[in-house]
């Protein structure tokens, strides 16, 4: 079975994000004062083959704690659906 994976990585709630920081001075300096607990992260999208759902979802989050995100400063969610 193919599979579309979407992986959103993010700085841990516990990690400065400077570049979060940044944005949201940015924002308010626009005027959007409305906006706070900006967080600045990847997006990783990809497809990948799996005998069933289980077993995709089991290898992605294997790719995730091996290469796409660092667990030591970063945490991770992804999203997996079937590909058309």
């Amino acid at each position: 079975m193919a599979f579309l994976a979407r992986v959103v990585v993010t700085p841990r709630a516990d990690v400065l994000d400077p570049q979060g920081q940044a944005v949201e001075s940015a924002l308010h300096s626009l005027g959007f004062d409305e906006s706070s607990g900006v967080r600045v992260g990847r997006f990783v999208e990809l497809e990948l083959e799996g005998s069933d759902r289980a077993v995709a979802e089991q290898r992605l989050g294997e790719m995730c704690e091996k290469l796409l995100a660092n667990l030591v400063v970063e945490d991770y969610r992804f999203e997996l659906e079937e590909a058309e």
